[in-house]
């Protein structure tokens, strides 16, 4: 990796948790188990092949409102029945009342590359468009958008537990779990349910589950390498059940990864450790322990001008010339976070109880020149040609609780339940001479301070819905959930300003639900929804001398409504769904007297269709397709919501046989514009992925089997702008990201039992 000194000294850690992981492994034999999380309807009596798993990683995670969704966590490279339900890349549920792509277990393993994240594996989902601009997992991904919608207007869940930055409710994609932590995905396309609960529900939900540990025991060592001089070494560790403890089991993932990245001089290290921990108490009860800390460094780039690529290339990031803003020295960060929590799952008399206790913790120090590949020049307090830059820091900690009940009650079932957190957040900004080993550059130092400021967020959201059961094969479910949110701020230093703020404001808002599913027979369901969706303000709308001016301010929210179908049997998964989406309440601002005050005005409307599915032919192979049309045009002015691709599209070919995998899949985004005023023009793309793995000398004594992969990424080595990166500080000159170059990875494991 490019200029990585410690990177032999930071694997250490992670090759004693290795030693450690192995000596608490402890055999034990029993089926495996398996885990799911979505938006869904209710059972009925009217039973189906996706009602039949069991709750949701046999936690608080079985909560109603991400019960019954198609499970694909336990699905095996080999051993196991071929249907289409276990091949496809993505597929509906049967269950749903709002659209969703399930993403499962067999797809993350074999084609998600082992630097992926979350944003890697929901690429291939229809209305979604994202690339990580360092490589898969190498950098936080620049843009997802999900039907139009950016981060930060939709929520991420982690086993149901809503997580995030407070200030603007966006996602540090590569700061928590990684793909070998996740065993599955679900893309919720709406708002879901009043018991549908975070911050953002304004434009859905991605809700990522963890892996389930499992009955046998295993312990599976793993090395990668590939392009840019990665390399990936990892540790999983199934205890299986502990007949000592009642039935204990537990999962453990070490991981430590280094590479240089697509990008010049951007390279990353990361270490990771995960362990889930269930424990069953009598029949029908279940704690479970989760716990992450996740550690990165990572030189980081803020994108390239067109002048740039044509000089230097597409890869151009950082520079090596420490004269320069954009010398990688001066541009990096350095994060450390964990998350924990102990979920408690009992069902009995018709009752069903769960709750999670939880925290969530987040520390980044970064570093970067004042204007990097932009135009400012050098200079600073102490001479005329020293570098200006910037340190910053972000820490924030929360602390929450889901509680969720519910009972059969007449004709159907009752649920109640709430969601609580309280965040503490602590924003500070100085400019420094990079030169002087990042001295303050004013004098007195105090002058240096761009913000120092600290602020909290308390949302308290109770909810209450009923299902009916109407018929057999219908059910409807209503219910209303009430949002509260309280932002408090006291600020040194404000941002934007530059002067002292003490301030607080609550915003609450009822929002209401109403879902049929209907089940026409065994492989065929339908689907209505009507909901609400909100986002809170962001933090921005207290940058300014006097917030109290916006005191009317409402939160911005959608109307959706929103129709969709599945079929389901062994041979085909099919789903459709059309969507008309109105956004209302844009929080907009303008500056009187040096005043900025924030208003609501007009929105946006969002319609389209979407499709996905997969189809066995026979043989071992399967073809695999989805597809959507898009739009999303501002009320006011008709022009195309930034970063809005006006369609997208997949199309693969999979073979699976025994102890051969094998895909080539194209996902096409269609073209967007990456500024208001359908300015800044990005053209579509295409990105042609290939992956292909091989499981060797099965059930060899101890020796399981020995598994050879390889990931073959963008095999057409396309490389064309597809996100506008944002502009220089000096001459608002654009910035862009590129396609990483074609790239490969080839892992070898050995699992042994």
């Amino acid at each position: 990796m490019t200029r990585q000194t410690s990177t032999l000294r930071l694997r250490k850690p992670a090759l004693l948790a290795f030693c450690i992981a192995a000596a608490l492994s402890a055999p034990a034999f029993a089926d495996d188990t398996t885990a799911t999380g979505a938006i869904s309807a209710p059972t009925s009596s009217a039973s189906n092949a996706f009602a039949n798993n069991p709750a949701p990683n046999n936690d608080a995670g079985a909560a109603t409102s991400i019960q019954n969704a198609q499970n694909l966590d336990a699905v095996h490279v080999t051993g196991t029945a071929t249907t289409v339900s276990n091949i496809a890349p993505t597929q509906g549920s049967m269950v749903a009342i709002q659209p969703q792509s399930s993403i499962g277990e067999l797809y993350l393993r074999e084609n998600v590359s082992p630097t992926g994240d979350y944003t890697d594996a929901i690429s291939i989902s229809p209305s979604v468009s994202t690339v990580a601009p360092n490589g898969p997992g190498l950098m936080e991904a620049a843009s997802v958008t999900m039907r139009g919608f950016q981060d930060g207007q939709y929520n991420v869940t982690f086993d149901g537990i809503p997580w995030g930055d407070s200030n603007d409710f966006t996602h540090h994609s590569t700061s928590y779990y990684t793909n070998q932590d996740t065993g599955g995905i679900v893309v919720d396309r709406g708002p879901g349910t009043a018991s549908t609960l975070g911050n953002a529900t304004f434009g859905g939900t991605i809700a990522v589950d963890s892996r389930t540990p499992s009955s046998t025991f295993s312990l599976e060592p793993s090395l990668s390498f590939g392009s840019w001089d990665t390399q990936v070494q990892s540790l999983q560790l199934n205890t299986g059940a502990i007949a000592q403890t009642g039935g204990t089991t537990a999962f453990i993932n070490v991981q430590n990864s280094s590479s240089d990245g697509y990008l010049t001089d951007a390279g990353q290290r990361r270490q990771n450790i995960f362990a889930k921990v269930v424990q069953p108490i009598g029949d029908n009860t279940t704690l479970t322990f989760v716990g992450m800390y996740n550690q990165i460094h990572q030189y980081v780039s803020l994108g390239e001008t067109r002048a740039q690529i044509a000089q230097d290339g597409p890869n151009y990031g950082l520079s090596s010339d420490p004269t320069k803003q954009n010398y990688y020295g001066y541009n990096f960060d350095q994060i450390s976070t964990y998350m924990g929590y102990i979920g408690l799952h009992s069902a009995f008399d018709g009752w069903t109880i769960d709750n999670k206790l939880y925290t969530i913790a987040y520390n980044h120090f970064g570093y970067n020149g004042e204007d990097p590949n932009g135009e400012t020049p050098n200079g600073t307090v102490y001479g005329p040609n020293n570098v200006p830059g910037q340190t910053m820091r972000n820490w924030y900690r929360s602390w929450g609780d889901i509680f969720r009940i519910s009972k059969e009650l007449g004709p159907g079932e009752l649920r109640a339940g709430f969601w609580y957190d309280d965040q503490d957040n602590l924003r500070w900004q100085n400019e420094v001479d990079d030169t002087l080993d990042f001295a303050p550059n004013a004098i007195p130092a105090s002058a240096a301070v761009d913000r120092n400021m600290t602020d909290s967020l308390k949302t308290f959201q109770p909810f209450v819905e009923y299902n009916w059961n109407i018929t057999d094969a219908a059910s409807l479910t209503g219910g209303v959930k009430y949002a509260d949110f309280q932002r408090d701020i006291n600020a040194i230093v404000n941002q934007k300003t530059g002067k002292p703020l003490d301030y607080s404001k609550d915003w609450s808002k009822p929002l209401p639900s109403l879902a049929l599913h209907w089940q026409f027979s065994q492989n065929w369901t339908a689907y209505a929804q009507w909901a609400k969706g909100f986002l809170a303000p962001n933090l921005n709308t207290f940058y300014t001398t006097n917030p109290s001016a916006s005191g009317d301010l409402k939160p911005e929210q959608t109307v959706n409504r929103q129709l969709g179908t599945t079929w389901s049997d062994d041979r085909l998964t099919l789903s459709a769904d059309v969507y008309s989406i109105d956004f209302n309440n844009l929080i907009n601002s303008r500056k009187i007297g040096g005043v900025t005050y924030f208003y609501n005005e007009g929105g946006a409307v969002y319609k389209g269709f979407e499709t996905e599915g997969t189809y066995l032919l026979g043989a071992g192979f399967s073809i695999y397709a989805n597809g959507s049309l898009n739009r999303a045009n501002d009320k006011t002015t008709g022009d195309w919501v930034p970063n809005a691709p006006h369609k997208t599209a997949a199309l693969g070919l999979i073979y699976r046989s025994g102890p051969l995998y094998a895909s080539l899949i194209d996902k096409f985004v269609g073209h967007s514009y990456g500024d208001t005023g359908n300015s800044q023009p990005i053209g579509g793309y295409a990105i042609t992925n290939f992956a292909a793995s091989y499981t060797f000398a099965q059930d060899m004594g101890e020796l399981k089997d020995i598994k050879l992969g390889l990931q073959v990424n963008n095999i057409f080595d396309n490389k064309s702008i597809y996100n506008l990166a944002g502009y220089t500080a000096q001459d608002n000159t654009p910035l862009y990201y590129t396609i990483p170059e074609r790239n490969y990875f080839v892992t070898l494991s050995a699992k042994f039992q």
